[in-house]
Formats: structure tokens, C-alpha cells, sequence
């Protein structure tokens, strides 16, 4: 008897290939595309006549069009799961509470441990099927996740989160192919997505993500701090609006120095800026880890997706810290710390502070009211 696995489409190249792939390879295949999307997207106004609406480049009906296309030319069944609420309480709330703490959120990430790989595999598994499948560009050997082969869509440091017990029911059909190869498999199969262009933006933001944040958060402009000196050197728009190492558009009263945003207080309403070298640190403090195998006493860590790895020492489980054996640029609360040893995800961590500040900004009060408490 063949397997039957749920593939996730997204109205996409990947999830296309995906699923072509795993029905030539024999599986019993059914398309489903979650979706998140409100009843209607919102209305042009007076002032904003041409407003863009969120769920622009996918997830959107558009989307799920697409999906359904390939659905039928691959002759397999297709189904539209309402995750709206799901959604809603597992993403978007927590992605605006992080950035009111004045946190920096990784919203991809958490969609896969909570979403993809929670609620939609245990609806799988309900339903009789034995995997999902999506179009990440990871592999899985066993129970172990690999980097992707192709180095410039490698998504592994978004699956940190995947539980464990998962690992034995995902399937990812195009983590050993680069992108180049995918787009011509779907053109040699006819799949309509083979040339659509890929998504970059959060799926649920539309635009300019400060607008968004916005019109959802409470915020008012305030005083820009010097971390190192206490003076006050502009005046920002929002603390919410700003990210650990932002350097353009900080409100500056001497807009000719370079100061990069170091700290951010929103309950204070105070951005901290400071030199280049007060966004560099040795090392940070991880919570809410999820460890897919034992950490060696040195591991490599990912502090952001476009950024490289470099080594660092575990220094402890709990809490859990880990000393950099090289300076790493904007440790930012919020965003995710990946752990591999060479092409192995090993887990990762939710940043809670960075560590070991070279310009030691861990002893300045000013500081401590959010960074390092």
C-alpha cells in the first residue's frame, strides 16, 4: 500500500515541484493550502486610494488558485484549510507583542514549529495520512535535518523549532535540487508556477512594515539616547518602529554621525543608539530552545538568515549561553539563534539578550531597562 502525504502548497514553484515529485516517486498525494486570510482585504480610503492590501505575494485567493491549477494537472485533490484563527493566535498576536516589548520577532519560524508542523501534521495524522510534505529547501536524513544543496535557498534555519517527534513524518522533495533545477523540472511538467516570482515579504504585510506597525500599535515619537553617554541625540518616531542595528532613518540631530540603534525600551519609549562597536557582542543568552540533538561543547550559530555561522562555546544549558569566538553584529532580542555542526541543524533558541558587549554596554543603566534585564 502507498504512503499518503498532505503536501502544503503555497500557489508556489517549490510546493508544486513538491508535490509532482511525490507522486511520480509513488506516494498517494493530496494538496492542501492553508489559509489565513481575512473575508475581504481592506478598502481603498480617501487619503490612501491605491492601499495595498496585506497577503499580497501569497497565501492570498490568487494563490490558492494556482495551487488548485496544479492540483488538477497532477490529478490529485485538493482542499482549502481555514487556519484563520490558528493563524491569528499563534503569529500575528505574538509577532506584535514582540515588537510593542520592543523585540524583533521571527514570524517564519514560528509558523513552521506551530502551524506547519504542529497544528496541520496532527490534522494530517488525524485524517489517516502518514507525512507533510512542503517546499522547504532542507533535507532530512533519519531524524536528522540538513542544510539545503542549494546555499542560497538553504531555509533550515527557519525549521529550528521542528519538534522532534515530527521529523519521522515531514518530507521535503526539493531540499536536494537548487532552484535553477526546480524551475525547469516544472517547466518539463507543465506546471503553470515554473516562472512565477518568489515570495519575499512576510505574507501578512503588505507594504511598508513601520506602516503596519503603525496602524496596529500604540506609538509616539520620543527621545533617542546615547547608550554610552546618556544624552539625548534625536528623536524617534515610535521605539516600537526600530530594530537592533538599524542605522538609517533614526531621527538624528546630527544626522552626519553614524549611530546604530543598540537598545529599545518601549515602555520608556526611548530608543538607545551608539557606535558601530556598541552593536557588536561575544555572545548571547538563548530561551524557548528546542534541541533536535545534543549540543557539542562548541557549535556553530546563526544569528540571522543572510549572515554566516561562526563558532561558539556552549557555556551553559540553563540558562543557555554560548561565547562567540569572533564579534557578531546586532545580537537582537526576539530573532532566532540557529545551532548546526557543519551541515546539521542542531536546534536553535529564541535570542533573549546579547552577551559580552564590546563596547560594554551590559554595565550601563540606561541599558538594562530592556536589552539586559
Amino acid at each position: 500500500m502507498s504512503k499518503k502525504v498532505l503536501v502544503a502548497m503555497s500557489g508556489g514553484v517549490d510546493s508544486s515541484v513538491s508535490a509532482y515529485l511525490l507522486k511520480e516517486a509513488g506516494y498517494e498525494v493530496v494538496g492542501a493550502m492553508m489559509r489565513f486570510w481575512p473575508e475581504e482585504p481592506p478598502r481603498p480610503t480617501l487619503d490612501i486610494p491605491h492601499k495595498e492590501r496585506a497577503w499580497e505575494s501569497c497565501c492570498t485567493p490568487e494563490a490558492a488558485y494556482e495551487a488548485r491549477r496544479v492540483a488538477e494537472i497532477l490529478d490529485i485533490p485538493f482542499y482549502l484549510l481555514d487556519y484563520r484563527e490558528t493563524f491569528e493566535e499563534e503569529i500575528i498576536q505574538p509577532f506584535l507583542k514582540d515588537y510593542a516589548q520592543g523585540r524583533t520577532p521571527n514570524p517564519c519560524a514560528r509558523c513552521n514549529t506551530f502551524v506547519k508542523f504542529g497544528a496541520l501534521l496532527k490534522q494530517a495524522r488525524r485524517l489517516g495520512l502518514d507525512y507533510v510534505a512542503t517546499g522547504h529547501y532542507v533535507r532530512r536524513e533519519g531524524e536528522s535535518l540538513l542544510r539545503g544543496i542549494d546555499p542560497l535557498k538553504d531555509q533550515s534555519y527557519f525549521l529550528w523549532g521542528t519538534p522532534k517527534e515530527a521529523l519521522p513524518h515531514l518530507l521535503f522533495p526539493v531540499g536536494g535540487m537548487t532552484k535553477a533545477e526546480v524551475r525547469a523540472l516544472a517547466e518539463r511538467a507543465g506546471l503553470p508556477t515554473a516562472r512565477k516570482p518568489e515570495s519575499q515579504n512576510l505574507c501578512f504585510v503588505a507594504g511598508d512594515l513601520r506602516e503596519f506597525l503603525r496602524e496596529r500599535l500604540k506609538v509616539r515619537p520620543g527621545p533617542l539616547v546615547d547608550a554610552l553617554t546618556g544624552e539625548v541625540v534625536g528623536e524617534h518616531q515610535g521605539a516600537s518602529l526600530y530594530t537592533i542595528g538599524q542605522r538609517k532613518g533614526l531621527g538624528l540631530f546630527k544626522p552626519h554621525l553614524e549611530r546604530y540603534v543598540v537598545g529599545v525600551d518601549p515602555l520608556a519609549n526611548v530608543v538607545y543608539v551608539g557606535p558601530r562597536e556598541a552593536t557588536l557582542w561575544l555572545g548571547l543568552e538563548g530561551e524557548e530552545a528546542n534541541l533536535l540533538a545534543e549540543l557539542p561543547e562548541e557549535v556553530e550559530v546563526q544569528v540571522r538568515y543572510r549572515t554566516p555561522p561562526v563558532r561558539a562555546k556552549v557555556e551553559s544549558l540553563n540558562p543557555l549561553r554560548l561565547r562567540f569566538t569572533t564579534p557578531v553584529f546586532a545580537v537582537t532580542p526576539g530573532q532566532s539563534a540557529v545551532f548546526y555542526q557543519g551541515e546539521r541543524l542542531l536546534g536553535g533558541a529564541v535570542i533573549r539578550q546579547g552577551l559580552y558587549n564590546l563596547a560594554g554596554l551590559e554595565g550601563k543603566p540606561q541599558a538594562n531597562a530592556l536589552t539586559f534585564s
